[in-house]
Formats: C-alpha cells, sequence, structure tokens
C-alpha cells in the first residue's frame, strides 16, 4: 500500500466515494461520530464495498498529520494525471473550453483553492508546471473541498510550450497582471481561453507573459498592492462565468488573429 494516498475531509471523502469509489482502499473514521454526514459517507463506502473501520480520534489525527480530518480518512489510489495529450484530446470534444494555467504557484492552500473555484466554473483543466509548484496531495485535497477528485490535473515539464499549443488548439491565451491596461470586466473573455495565473509575490514569469494574447486586470481602490492568487484566480473566473452566462454583455472585442487563424 506503499503507493496510496490519504485523502480527509467529509466533503473530499464523499466526492471521491461517489465519482470513483474503486479508487478507494480503506475509510476510516473516528469511533464516536455518529451523525449524518459521516453516516452517508459509511453507507457509500458499503454499496463500493469498502472496507471500514473505527478509531478513536487521536489515531485518526495521526493518521491525516496536520490536516482536519473531521471524523474521516480514506486511503486511495491516486488518480490518474492528464498528459497534455489527454487535455488535447478533450479540447476537441469541448464547446468553449476554458483552461487555468497556473504559473509556479506554491501554496498547496492556495492550489487547492483554485481548484475548487475551478470545479465551480466549469473548468476543463489546471495546469501546473512540474518544477518550483505545488502539486496535488492530502492537503490539497482537503482545501479543494472534492473539486481534486472531478477537475484534471495537467502537470508539465514547459509551461511555455504547454500555452502555444494550446493556442494552435484554438484557445485564447490571457494573462492575469496588475499592470494590464485593460479591465477583466471591459474585456472579451468568452470562447475558448485559457486564464494564466502568476506566482504568489512574484506574479508572471517573463517568458510566460510573453506567451500571452493580452493581459487583464482586475479593479483596486484599495491600498493593498495585490490580491492573494486564490482570491484573483476566483474573481478572475467568475467574470468569466458571468460573461459566458449574461448574452447581453457589454467588452471590448479582443484584437488580434482569431483562435481559428492560428491552427495549423
Amino acid at each position: 500500500m506503499g503507493d496510496l494516498e490519504r485523502i480527509y475531509g467529509l466533503h473530499a471523502v464523499k466526492a471521491v466515494l461517489t465519482r470513483d469509489p474503486a479508487r478507494v482502499v480503506q475509510l476510516t473514521l473516528a469511533d464516536r461520530r455518529d451523525d449524518r454526514r459521516i453516516a452517508e459517507i459509511e453507507a457509500l463506502a458499503r454499496a463500493a464495498g469498502v472496507t471500514t473501520k473505527r478509531v478513536h480520534a487521536q489515531a485518526l489525527s495521526k493518521l491525516a498529520g496536520e490536516g482536519v480530518h473531521q471524523g474521516a480518512v480514506a486511503e486511495v489510489r491516486p488518480m490518474r494525471p492528464w498528459t497534455e495529450d489527454d487535455l488535447l484530446e478533450a479540447l476537441r470534444e469541448a464547446h468553449s473550453p476554458l483552461v487555468l494555467a497556473l504559473d509556479g504557484v506554491q501554496d498547496p492552500h492556495n492550489l487547492g483553492a483554485c481548484l475548487r473555484t475551478a470545479d465551480a466554473c466549469g473548468v476543463l483543466a489546471v495546469v501546473v508546471p512540474k518544477d518550483r509548484a505545488a502539486q496535488v496531495n492530502a492537503t490539497v485535497r482537503k482545501v479543494a473541498a472534492g473539486a481534486a477528485e472531478t477537475t484534471p490535473v495537467v502537470t508539465v515539464t514547459n509551461l511555455s510550450r504547454t500555452l502555444k499549443l494550446l493556442k494552435d488548439a484554438g484557445l485564447w491565451v490571457v494573462g492575469a497582471a496588475g499592470e494590464a491596461e485593460q479591465l477583466a470586466s471591459a474585456t472579451d473573455l468568452t470562447g475558448p481561453l485559457v486564464l494564466v495565473m502568476g506566482a504568489e509575490g512574484s506574479g508572471l514569469r517573463e517568458l510566460t507573459r510573453k506567451n500571452c494574447d493580452f493581459l487583464v486586470k482586475l479593479p483596486q481602490i484599495g491600498a493593498v498592492e495585490s490580491l492573494n492568487v486564490s482570491v484573483a484566480t476566483g474573481m478572475l473566473l467568475y467574470e468569466i462565468t458571468r460573461q459566458r452566462l449574461d448574452p447581453h454583455r457589454a467588452a471590448v472585442p479582443r484584437s488580434g488573429a482569431p483562435p481559428a487563424a492560428r491552427r495549423p
């Protein structure tokens, strides 16, 4: 069982039992918790034939490490990560796809929060670099509250190369930057799109910035220089969602060649 991962927290454990129960090897629950939410999780495990055991809360805390388990820990087989080929194949079948790319976000709490919002906004996949960036682990799964089980994460060795591939596949690549001239709310963010967010503190790397078709920013009228990356990601994803749901939106048309013209 050395290759197993631990998922903890009621939302995350319920999500994997609901969406992919075959991955769950064992469920461990707090011995003194018998409320409705625990009963639902136990019933899902029973229906899937998953072995369940009850232990003292202290033993459960040891399994979860520093995570807040809420009375439930599941040992699961890792979800197969998507490759670039998987992503490109999914794009061929998607209508007006939305992809989120995180350029070196290192805090697993931020990655988990971004995954949670990405799931809520219908993001097809989240792209992260292999090096110097947070990867999906138990902390990410807990913060994501189940979204790590529904939103594929594509780990790539070269983000700039991946952005070029997404351009060739017909997607606009839009980066978020505080110094951008365009407000997100005044820019057409509909259609096939990649939203690129920079790392905590440093923002977008120069090479990543060069691969963006255009940059957008959020309005800021306070004294704080920048927002937390997961907060900014959530605000921009919901602006994109707002525009896609509002047929009467007022936005400035994008300039440059349309995505279709870039296809080989």
